[in-house]
């Protein structure tokens, strides 16, 4: 009888660290995956990073150097490239923080805190690429419209034109469509890129918060 109560008491014992046991197991499953999230956003931004720096060394070439002077915007692209590149050097590294930063957490209020914190990387990273894209596209635009070669023919047609006003507007009008058709097109890839991991991270950022709470 007395061995009985013993076996009682114990299969208690273990019956009320159950829950424990799960919730230990089900923070080690979702910090593992999101170890693994953070870890290919990193790969991917270098992956990124390579694709872009082989495409403009690749595509270069003394036409398109000419072409580029002669619209007046080798300083331009000098400038934007060497703050593209700065800037996509620091989100690399930023990455890779974040990867270490998640894979060393102790406690579940940490690992959601990063989790947060990533979700917000990803974000910058993604406005400042489009940013770039608009002011590069712009850039572009104006350089063809007022020294490219059909720039003496653009201007003509200003001069024949009594309202140039309306011609203007019509030129700012194309311009605003092809940037936004730019940007449209990124935004999209990005989403299929990185919106698909976002979205594991955002389930495990919700499973976080309920073992949390």
């Amino acid at each position: 009888m007395k061995e009985l109560e013993l076996f009682k008491k114990d299969w208690k014992a273990k019956e009320s660290g159950f829950p424990k046991l799960n919730q230990e197991a089900l923070y080690a499953l979702i910090w593992k995956r999101s170890s693994s999230i953070v870890k290919w956003l990193y790969y991917i931004s270098i992956a990124e990073f390579v694709f872009w720096t082989a495409l403009s060394i690749l595509t270069k070439s003394a036409e398109q150097e000419e072409i580029i002077q002669s619209m007046r915007l080798s300083t331009f692209i000098s400038v934007l490239t060497v703050v593209n590149y700065s800037v996509l050097v620091y989100f690399i590294v930023l990455f890779y923080k974040n990867y270490k930063l998640v894979s060393y957490q102790s406690s579940v209020k940490e690992l959601i805190q990063s989790i947060l914190k990533v979700k917000k990387t990803v974000s910058q990273y993604v406005w400042f690429n489009l940013s770039m894209l608009a002011v590069a596209t712009l850039g572009g635009l104006i350089g063809s419209i007022l020294y490219g070669p059909e720039s003496e023919a653009i201007l003509e047609m200003t001069h024949q034109r009594e309202n140039t006003f309306v011609f203007w507007g019509i030129i700012g009008l194309v311009v605003v469509v092809v940037i936004a058709l730019a940007i449209g097109f990124l935004l999209l890839f990005y989403r299929l890129l990185y919106g698909i991991l976002l979205k594991k991270l955002k389930r495990n950022y919700k499973e976080l918060v309920k073992l949390e709470n």
